[in-house]
């Protein structure tokens, strides 16, 4: 269940990433517009989340387990503005492979220190995933354009605050599945609202840079907010139900299910890397899992 919970994970964070890179290019490409959409999102999640908690009587998190959930949400608000106008900006193949590492081992370290070791194949199985991971997401399409330097420091940026949200998850979730995820937005959302608000007080940037709403990118917030909050919500049940690195490292694996979105929405062809990569990252599932 662990396993399986992490790949649906995967697939539906996938599905999140390519619409929230679109939603910040309809939004302008800028960091503005890549705010804004994540606002629109989270708000949505939030109450949703909110209101189906309160329907079941689940308690509100405190102490340990509600720091961890506002915390996760404001690593997770940063990677994500970061993460969106890296893909906003063409180059989505190098941006989700170097997030996707880092998103993976920073959690894979963290439970390997904290948990002990998962045995050597799932060890191999991990590093065997990375090599899918970037397979999958670094190879070359008919729309890519090359990365620029401040896009993989995006990336990079993106990639490290991914790790962090998924270990914070982790921890915020020994007080359920829906509360987590809800004060994890609570701090996504604040820190957001602090960023927007700061670029639109900044006399350095212009109208343009702030970016704007449009219909087009609001309806893929929308679309971001069902399948973001679904995968997120499978993998805190896959981090309570088994390992963190094999939960982070299987669902990692979601810059696949960008590429196939891509390749169906944009038509960008998968290269043979690609599909290379998509039977590398099997290999490594079955070796992480047995």
């Amino acid at each position: 269940m662990n396993a399986l919970l992490a790949l649906a994970a995967a697939v539906l964070w996938g599905g999140g990433d390519f619409s929230g890179g679109m939603g910040a290019k309809n939004a302008g490409g800028t960091m503005g517009g890549a705010l804004r959409v994540i606002l629109v999102s989270h708000a949505a999640s939030f109450a949703v989340l909110v209101a189906v908690a309160r329907w079941r009587g689940d308690l509100f998190p405190h102490g340990a387990a509600l720091a961890w959930g506002i915390g996760a949400g404001v690593a997770g608000g940063i990677s994500l503005a970061c993460f969106y106008v890296a893909l906003s900006r063409g180059a989505m193949g190098a941006s989700a492979a170097l997030s996707g590492l880092l998103a993976a081992a920073i959690p894979a370290a963290v439970a390997i220190a904290s948990e002990g070791s998962p045995g050597l194949l799932r060890i191999v199985g991990f590093v065997v995933a990375g090599a899918a991971i970037w397979l999958i997401a670094a190879g070359p399409n008919a729309e890519a354009v090359p990365a620029k330097t401040g896009t993989i420091w995006l990336a990079l940026v993106a990639g490290t605050g991914f790790g962090i949200y998924f270990v914070a998850l982790k921890m915020a979730g020994v007080a359920g599945v829906l509360w987590p995820m809800a004060t994890a937005r609570m701090g996504s959302l604040t820190v957001c609202s602090l960023m927007l608000l700061g670029l639109s007080f900044s006399s350095k940037t212009s109208a343009i840079a702030q970016g704007r709403l449009t219909r087009a990118a609001v309806r893929w917030a929308l679309t971001t907010a069902v399948l973001d909050t679904s995968g997120n919500l499978l993998f805190i049940a896959a981090t309570r139900a088994g390992r963190l690195d094999v939960a982070a490292v299987l669902a990692s694996l979601y810059p696949a299910s960008t590429i196939l979105l891509a390749a169906w929405m944009l038509s960008e062809r998968p290269t043979r890397r690609q599909g290379i990569g998509m039977l590398v990252a099997a290999a490594a599932v079955v070796m992480i899992t047995l």
